[in-house]
């Protein structure tokens, strides 16, 4: 992956970092440059609890292996998270794309705050 490649997915990052941020997650930051000093596959961004969080700042996302690479990093965290990917194109908002057995869960969970 040339330098170009990984500074856009850094600055990606930053980006969904600030976003959770800005939508309450006080302690959101990115993640990428622990995988290395740990030598495990940390979430893209931390300060979400229960939640992996792949990142992707791309035009052409291929969504089945970057889910893929969430669940096969989460499950090596060993820790039950969800995995996640948050994904955003050039002048389009942040996604997020999970495995439905997990949304699932999330909104059963939700429905019962409600009751």
């Amino acid at each position: 992956m040339g330098r170009a490649s990984r500074q856009k997915g850094a600055d990606g990052e930053r980006e969904f970092a600030a976003f959770c941020r800005d939508n309450g997650f006080i302690n959101a930051r990115r993640g990428g440059q622990a995988k290395y000093q740990r030598g495990s596959e940390l979430p893209d961004c931390l300060g979400l609890p229960y939640i992996h969080i792949e990142c992707k700042r791309v035009e052409r996302l291929n969504l089945a292996k970057a889910l893929d690479q969430s669940a096969r990093d989460a499950e090596d965290e060993g820790r039950g998270n969800l995995p996640i990917v948050a994904h955003r194109q050039n002048r389009r908002p942040w996604c997020i794309t999970m495995l439905a057995k997990d949304w699932i869960r999330i909104y059963k969970a939700a429905l019962k705050k409600k009751e």
